[in-house]
């Protein structure tokens, strides 16, 4: 498996898909990669050779938060929500969605599974 800024890529692939399974490129940075590099997009991870490879990686290191650092990066950002008790941090801090979707009916995804709460049994009278 060929590496690229300290990173496996799939060898089967073509370079510019390859280059997306680096957790903060996508296909627009992807493609602004390769043309600063000047490498066929068409090209096969493995055909890649050493030079193509360190100019790709050094750009990539250069330019882009890529990785363990986007990571990092985003859970700093979300903890500062959470720390000056912003409206989206404690949307976060309570597992649910951020953006304003309804919770009502949807949000399944954020919730988890369905708690299911007693109700009043048919009441007559």
């Amino acid at each position: 498996m060929p590496r690229i800024a300290g990173i496996d890529i799939p060898e089967n692939k073509k370079i510019f898909y390859a280059l997306q399974y680096i957790h903060g490129i996508g296909t627009k940075f992807a493609k602004d990669i390769l043309l600063e590099a000047k490498v066929d997009p068409d090209m096969r991870a493995r055909d890649l050779d050493e030079q193509a490879g360190a100019r790709i990686s050094a750009i990539i290191d250069a330019t882009y938060l890529v990785e363990g650092a986007l990571r990092r990066q985003t859970q700093q950002n979300i903890q500062r929500l959470k720390d000056i008790r912003a409206y989206r941090g404690d949307r976060h801090k309570r597992g649910l969605p951020v953006r304003g979707q309804r919770t009502r009916s949807n949000s399944r995804t954020r919730k988890g599974k369905r708690k299911t709460v007693a109700g009043k049994k048919g009441v007559k009278g």
